[in-house]
């Protein structure tokens, strides 16, 4: 059963990244990649509260590895900082690494600490 429900959180939130992707690069088309860049910090923040709200195993398989696992991606956001630095984008390389790793790492904190208190 895990590996279907893995499967079927990877399926919803790939699409989901994918969406998002092409929706904020049709809006904004050059510079920091802001689908990628919401899709990981609504993904850091989303596994926060469930990470903060359960330890059930099916949550945490189809939602957590499955759902969040590929709605983030840290390929694709090296990808992007890679290319923009190549293209003579030196600032917009940055700002995407910051916004990336910066962010990352206290938005899935505070998920944590949201989960914590409105499921426990």
């Amino acid at each position: 059963m895990t590996l279907a429900e893995v499967f079927v959180g990877g399926v919803l939130g790939a699409l989901v990244r994918y969406l998002v992707d092409r929706s904020c690069r049709s809006k904004w088309p050059t510079g920091v990649p802001w689908g990628i860049v919401a899709c990981n910090l609504g993904g850091a923040f989303l596994l926060g509260v469930l990470a903060g709200a359960t330890t059930a195993q099916a949550v945490g398989a189809t939602f957590g590895i499955g759902f969040c696992g590929s709605l983030t991606t840290y390929s694709t956001f090296s990808y992007d900082t890679a290319r923009l630095w190549e293209q003579g984008k030196p600032r917009a390389a940055l700002g995407n690494l910051l916004l990336n790793v910066a962010l990352g790492l206290p938005i899935a904190a505070t998920g944590i600490a949201v989960g914590s208190l409105l499921f426990s």
